[in-house]
């Protein structure tokens, strides 16, 4: 046996070890001008994009692949614009694959927010291009797809030095490609066959499965990791650290649950849950509560579309209350207001200090002015101005803090801040940036 394939076996063994007993399922968004469609081949429209990649994230799914489908440079700009939007909006993984030839553009997909890239076995120039991407990001960014196993046999040994996961695009491929290495694998199997991707997920190296049934947004992806749970495979979904036995019930049996928004903090509802909303809330992953009046179980939003996509339940010091944070699909209120808590009893004026609030109220204001001009108003004098007045403003503001932090008393520094971050917020109403493009923007780096 030569040097190179004893130093293969070895890496094989030390990575076998390494590979991850949890399951993924993946979802695929295909991207062709800017907008979702059906498939690598299939242009028809795949509905709202921002909306399926909201539900992807909210319903169970554990990474999102998305192929760049642009044929000129122009759509390929475009959809790299498009993928950095989807990432600000959406908390787990996404892989960026398609009309990658080039560093540059591996490089533009990472830099748009995505975890990883998708390289394209069937192109010559791939692997040089793993090796080069790998150097310059890390491996564990570089995935391919292989559309058969010529690829992999061509670079056995190098496999698992210049990437991190494959993408099987036949199942049939899985057991040639187990034979050959042990890097981890997607399996792409259209079709929910349960018992058929079971054995495939049971494999050593199979990572996860994606496919046309994970991609149809009336899947119940939940369900499906449910359904491998009992089948003893290990799934990121729900399990329940205290059991609705540990709760203390009301005199109906039931445990109020206080439902506030996971993004804003804002208090959304309140509703009380028994033990079959507390089972299925945690089966399916969507807020479902027992109906005082109806008398009956009801998941929120099963007629109004306002669903709530559950992103956490805590119990409270004395286990009678649910805190629950979720991810509201439209308004919580029937009434079509966003909370049900509306209707002001007493309030006593205070000086708000919570900064999140004293920036959206700021920020409200600026922008309050620039839609509804006031006489003798600076900032709308600035807006008149134009830009180049607001830049200016910035920059001089910014070279006040320089000069105030040399100060020794921090209470200039403090006033100047303050004035360059309403200077900030002008600009920023100016160009329609909102602070919540800036924290999203932040929360990705």
């Amino acid at each position: 046996m030569t040097r190179a394939l004893q130093a293969y076996y070895r890496r094989k063994a030390v990575y076998k070890v390494r590979i991850m007993d949890h399951k993924n399922i993946v979802a695929t968004i295909y991207l062709k001008d800017g907008e979702a469609v059906k498939g690598l081949h299939n242009f028809e429209p795949a509905g709202d994009l921002f909306t399926l990649a909201s539900l992807y994230n909210d319903s169970g799914i554990d990474k999102i692949l998305i192929f760049d489908l642009s044929t000129s440079d122009e759509e390929h700009e475009k959809n790299i614009h498009t993928i950095k939007e989807i990432n600000r909006n959406v908390e787990i993984p996404v892989c960026g694959g398609g009309n990658i030839n080039r560093l540059e553009d591996i490089k533009k997909l990472l830099y748009a927010g995505c975890k990883q890239v998708m390289l394209n076995g069937s192109k010559l120039a791939s692997f040089s291009l793993a090796k080069e991407g790998g150097a310059r990001f890390g491996k564990e960014h570089i995935n391919v797809s292989i559309k058969n196993v010529d690829f992999v046999f061509k670079h056995q040994s190098e496999m698992l030095d210049y990437f991190h996961e494959m993408l099987l695009m036949d199942s049939d491929m899985v057991d040639a490609v187990e034979n050959v290495t042990d890097l981890p694998f997607v399996v792409q199997y259209d079709v929910y066959e349960h018992d058929k991707i079971c054995d495939i997920l049971k494999q050593d190296c199979v990572r996860g499965v994606a496919g046309a049934f994970i991609n149809d947004p009336e899947a119940d992806i939940m369900k499906i990791k449910a359904e491998f749970s009992k089948d003893g495979l290990t799934m990121d979904h729900f399990e329940p650290a205290v059991k609705w036995e540990a709760l203390k019930k009301n005199s109906d049996d039931m445990v109020p649950v206080i439902v506030q928004d996971y993004r804003t903090d804002e208090v959304l509802m309140l509703a009380y849950m028994t033990k079959e909303a507390f089972d299925a809330t945690i089966s399916s992953g969507k807020m479902t509560y027992y109906s005082r009046s109806r008398g009956e179980l009801w998941v929120k939003g099963e007629t109004s579309g306002h669903i709530q996509y559950v992103k956490s339940l805590t119990a409270d010091c004395d286990y009678d209350t649910i805190l629950a944070k979720v991810s509201q699909v439209g308004v919580a209120c029937h009434t079509g207001k966003p909370s049900c808590f509306f209707n002001e009893i007493v309030k006593k004026d205070y000086v708000e200090k919570n900064p999140r609030k004293v920036f959206e109220d700021v920020y409200g204001i600026i922008s309050d002015r620039k839609k509804n001009p006031k006489d003798g108003s600076y900032t709308n004098y600035l807006f008149e101005k134009g830009i180049d007045k607001i830049l200016k403003k910035v920059g001089e503001e910014a070279t006040e803090i320089v000069i105030a932090a040399k100060n020794p008393d921090a209470e200039e520094i403090k006033y100047e801040i303050s004035d360059f971050l309403y200077h900030v917020m002008v600009l920023m109403v100016e160009k329609g940036v909102t602070w919540e493009d800036i924290t999203q923007e932040l929360a990705q780096r």
